[in-house]
C-alpha cells in the first residue's frame, strides 16, 4: 500500500477546533434535539405521527442534499463566506421552526434549518483539511468527531426536558441562539482557509463532481466510507424492535444501549488519533475496517446458532463502531485529499454518500421479520463492501501533491 504523503496546508494556523466542533454539531443536535418532542407537537399542531415524522424526515433530506452544493460553493466563494451563509440559514430557520403557526411551516422551516446545519458538517472537515497535513489532520478529524458525539449522545435528554418543562417551541429557541453564538464567533475568528476561484458554474460544479466520480480512488474511498462509517444506523433504527420486543428489555435500557455505541466510536476516534504517526493512515483504515467485518460476521454467527442475550449483542456491536470509529478519520482524510484543488467539492460528495448509505442501511435492516437477523446481515454486508471498495482504492496511485 502506498502511504499519503501530500501535504497542503493553505493556512499555517490551525482554527480553533472547539470552533470546528461547535459548527459541526450543529446541524446533528437540530436533527436528534427535537425526535423527543415529535408526540408533543402533533398535539399542539393537530397533526397525526406520520405528518409531524415528516419534519425528521426532510431535516435529513437537507443535510444530504446540501452537502453537495456547499463543498463546490466553498470551492469558489471561499470556507469563511459559505459557512457564514449556511449558519445563517440555519439560525433563521430555528427561528421560523419556533414560530410556525402551523405543520407546513414547520416543514418548511426544517428544510432551511438542515440546509444550514449541513454546512457546518461539511466544512468543518474541509478546513482541517485545508490547515493540516495528512497525519495532523487525521487527529484533528478524529478529536473533532469525538468531541462532536457528545451532541446526538445528549441532544433527545435535553430535548426532552426542554419540551417537557417549557414545550417543544422552546427546542428551536435554543437552536436559534446557537445558530446566533456560531455565526458570531464564526465571523470573528474564522480565518479564509481555502483558495476561493470566485466564478461558478452549472458546468464547473458537474466537471468537479464528474472527475471526482471519474477517479476510482475517490470512489472507493467514499464508497467504502459511507459503508464503514454509516451502516450501524441500520441497527440504530431496528434497536428498540430487537431489545424490547425480542430480548424483552425494558424500553428504559434502549437508550443506553444505544449511549454505548456513541462510547464505541469514541473509543474508536481516541485510538484513531493515538495510532496516527505510528502506523500509516492506510493501515489505520484497514484495521478498523477488519475489526467491524469481524464483529459483524460474529454477531450474524451467534444469531444463527443461537440467540445471544442482550449484554453479548451489545458487545460485539460495540466493536463494530470501534472500527467504525477507527477508520472514521482516516477515510474522511483520504477521500478528501484525492485532488486537492476540490477539497470542498471532495467533501461534499463524500458527505452526501455517507448520508445516503445510512438511510439505505436503515431501509435495509427494516426488511424481513426479525429485526436482528437483517441488521446483522447489513452489516456483513456493509463491512465486506467497505473492504472491497478501500482495496480498489488504494491501489490507485494518488495524485501527486499540489505545489506550493
Amino acid at each position: 500500500m502506498t502511504t499519503v504523503s501530500a501535504t497542503f496546508p493553505l493556512v499555517r494556523r490551525p482554527v480553533p477546533l472547539w470552533l470546528l466542533v461547535l459548527v459541526t454539531f450543529s446541524g446533528t443536535l437540530a436533527m436528534h434535539m427535537f425526535v423527543p418532542a415529535l408526540t408533543v407537537a402533533a398535539q399542539s399542531l393537530h397533526v397525526d405521527a406520520a405528518t409531524i415524522r415528516m419534519t425528521i424526515s426532510v431535516y435529513i433530506f437537507g443535510l444530504a442534499v446540501g452537502q453537495l452544493v456547499y463543498g463546490p460553493l466553498s470551492d469558489v466563494f471561499g470556507r469563511r463566506p459559505t459557512l457564514l451563509a449556511g449558519l445563517a440559514l440555519y439560525t433563521a430557520g430555528g427561528l421560523a421552526a419556533a414560530l410556525a403557526p402551523d405543520v407546513g411551516v414547520l416543514v418548511a422551516a426544517r428544510l432551511v434549518q438542515a440546509a444550514g446545519g449541513c454546512a457546518g458538517l461539511l466544512l468543518g472537515r474541509a478546513i482541517v483539511r485545508d490547515t493540516a497535513e495528512s497525519n495532523d489532520a487525521v487527529r484533528r478529524l478524529a478529536l473533532m468527531s469525538l468531541m462532536t458525539m457528545v451532541g446526538p449522545g445528549l441532544a433527545p435528554l435535553v430535548g426532552g426536558l426542554l419540551a417537557g418543562a417549557f414545550g417543544w417551541r422552546a427546542i428551536f429557541v435554543l437552536l436559534t441562539a446557537l445558530g446566533v453564538l456560531n455565526f458570531t464567533v464564526s465571523w470573528r475568528l474564522l480565518p479564509e482557509t481555502g483558495r476561493p476561484g470566485g466564478t461558478i458554474s452549472a458546468g464547473g460544479v458537474a466537471r468537479d463532481y464528474r472527475a471526482l466520480l471519474g477517479s476510482p480512488r475517490f470512489v472507493g474511498f467514499a464508497f467504502g466510507g459511507g459503508c464503514a462509517t454509516t451502516s450501524f444506523y441500520g441497527f440504530i433504527a431496528a434497536a428498540p424492535f430487537i431489545f424490547i420486543n425480542q430480548l424483552h428489555r425494558p424500553i428504559r435500557e434502549v437508550g443506553l444501549y444505544l449511549g454505548l455505541l456513541v462510547v464505541g466510536v469514541s473509543l474508536g476516534n481516541i485510538l484513531a488519533s493515538r495510532l496516527v504517526g505510528r502506523v500509516t493512515i492506510e493501515r489505520l483504515l484497514m484495521a478498523g475496517s477488519l475489526t467491524s467485518l469481524a464483529a459483524a460476521i460474529a454477531l450474524l454467527a451467534a444469531l444463527l446458532a443461537w440467540p445471544p442475550g442482550a449484554v453479548a449483542l451489545e458487545a460485539l456491536m460495540i466493536a463494530y463502531c470501534v472500527g467504525a470509529g477507527l477508520c472514521s478519520p482516516a477515510v474522511s482524510t483520504l477521500s478528501i485529499s484525492v485532488d486537492p484543488r476540490l477539497i470542498g467539492s471532495a467533501a461534499g460528495l463524500y458527505g452526501f454518500t455517507q448520508m445516503t448509505i445510512g438511510a439505505l442501511c436503515t431501509t435495509l435492516a427494516g426488511l424481513g421479520r426479525d429485526p436482528a437477523l437483517a441488521a446483522a446481515a447489513v452489516l456483513v454486508g456493509a463491512a465486506l463492501l467497505a473492504q472491497a471498495s478501500f482495496r480498489v482504492a488504494l491501489r490507485t496511485p494518488a495524485r501527486p501533491r499540489a505545489p506550493a
